[in-house]
């Protein structure tokens, strides 16, 4: 029997050792393991009272995936059992992941297309709960040179004004620019500020010799083209 006071804790190395996470990993491969397994793994131990497979299964349930990626670390850290260096470590990986999904052949990506441009920034847009608008610069091949926050605004509007809107792509001697802008709401569909907004950057673009080629909204997973529209 147990000593007076001292609690049985049945923990991750009380498990068989072809069910363990890290050990199935290393046999079958990352993509065999589900997504509690593989936050298991990340947050490495669990809590005097939970395994890391309960803390895992504990922190999905709040919202899945998708909360780890729009959560900030304050609210991270304000979950039981996480405390900075889990948030630091799941931040990190997530990070890690993000940037992989932004890789391509080229080193610098050409942007022919609106999917093109979407496919640059959608990983990480789709998930904003506020709209920020960006300008991806380009040079004369439409070869990307940077990719510049303009402005962040509210749940449902970005605010910018074209001034700021071409600073960083004069800066950078860039010949054409596409603007992308999210719709927290996950809806693509551009309203009737976007369409106005779109005018006056074509204008100012016009005035600057830069070429506006596209104003593109990410949605979830989903975008919408200007172009496409015929408004530019």
């Amino acid at each position: 029997m147990a000593d007076a006071g001292q609690t049985d804790r049945y923990t991750m190395k009380d498990m068989p050792e072809d069910t363990r996470p890290r050990e199935r990993l290393l046999q079958h491969g990352p993509e065999a393991l589900s997504t509690v397994e593989l936050l298991a793994i990340l947050l490495r131990t669990g809590t005097p009272s939970e395994t890391a497979m309960g803390l895992a299964q504990r922190l999905l349930s709040s919202g899945g995936l998708r909360h780890l990626l729009t959560a900030s670390s304050q609210e991270l850290c304000a979950v039981p059992g996480i405390g900075p260096a889990k948030v630091a470590q799941l931040k990190g990986a997530l990070e890690l992941g993000r940037r992989a999904c932004q890789l391509g052949t080229e080193e610098r990506p050409l942007v022919r297309t609106p999917a093109d441009a979407a496919a640059l920034v959608m990983s990480e847009m789709r998930f904003r709960a506020r709209e920020t608008l960006r300008v991806l610069c380009l040079d004369a091949r439409h070869q990307l040179v940077a990719v510049v926050d303009v402005s962040e605004g509210t749940a449902s509007a970005a605010v910018a004004h074209p001034r700021e809107c071409y600073r960083e792509a004069v800066r950078r001697n860039a010949t054409a620019v596409v603007f992308v802008h999210n719709h927290p709401s996950g809806d693509p569909s551009a309203s009737a500020e976007d369409v106005a907004l779109t005018r006056k950057l074509k204008a100012a673009g016009d005035l600057l010799g830069i070429e506006l080629v596209d104003h593109v909204i990410i949605g979830d997973g989903r975008y919408e083209s200007l172009r496409e529209r015929g408004l530019i």
